[in-house]
């Protein structure tokens, strides 16, 4: 029995050498591959970057699987209170609105509807977009030929209540500037139709910062003002 006791011990010796031995190599494989210790103060001077990060290494992201059938979320927007317009139209026979205005800035007129229409401009729309004063000098250009207004650009004007800068039937004379050179020129583009505002067949228009509750089709909105035929 002492025999089989001692037989046994030496066994279980080895055995625990052996045991040891694998622990040990494992141990010293999980060391030499680990980052070697840093101090606090050489971790703190390191700078944070996509190198030093490993996020180079995410070459092939992992996606989740129960996202595949959902579909992507929509961007909802309100819808617009009218159909809005590009401030500067489409080309026109390869001449941009811009570039007749450039053609056409004057500080002269031809007559006196040339005259009422580039002072109803200029008083309406002088600071809104090129489309925006284009689109001002058709609606009355559209009034005058409607048969519902006066037959006249400066009757469509001198209308009692129609354009505030008109008292008395008056329709005052502007200052001789960049806006007003601007304004016979979009009258003289709109007369001689050669390029499109951005409200077709409109007739009436009121600014944005108002809301007069008119029960009328609306027809767009260009610059500051808001269309209706």
């Amino acid at each position: 029995m002492p025999r089989i006791l001692r037989a046994a011990a030496l066994s279980a010796a080895a055995f625990g050498l052996f045991i040891g031995a694998g622990l040990s190599g494992a141990s010293f494989a999980f060391q030499t591959d680990a980052v070697p210790a840093v101090s606090y103060s050489d971790h703190a001077a390191t700078p944070l970057t996509v190198a030093n990060l490993g996020l180079n290494d995410l070459a092939d992201p992992a996606t989740d699987e129960s996202s595949e059938d959902v579909a992507a979320p929509v961007a909802m927007h309100a819808i617009a209170p009218a159909f809005p317009t590009p401030d500067q139209p489409a080309e026109r026979n390869g001449r941009s609105l811009a570039d007749l205005v450039g053609d056409y800035a004057s500080n002269e007129t031809p007559n006196e509807e040339a005259e009422c229409l580039a002072r109803g401009i200029y008083y309406e729309s002088r600071t809104e977009p090129l489309t925006g004063q284009l689109t001002v000098a058709e609606v009355i250009i559209n009034r005058a030929r409607s048969g519902r207004f006066a037959s006249t650009f400066c009757g469509v004007l001198r209308q009692r209540g129609q354009f505030s800068f008109v008292r008395g039937g008056v329709i005052p004379s502007p200052p001789n500037n960049v806006h007003w050179r601007t304004a016979v020129a979009i009258a003289r583009i709109a007369m001689e139709d050669l390029a499109d505002g951005g409200a077709p067949r409109a007739l009436f228009f009121h600014a944005r910062r108002v809301n007069p509750g008119w029960r009328l089709t609306r027809v767009a909105t260009v610059g500051n003002h808001v269309f209706y035929r």
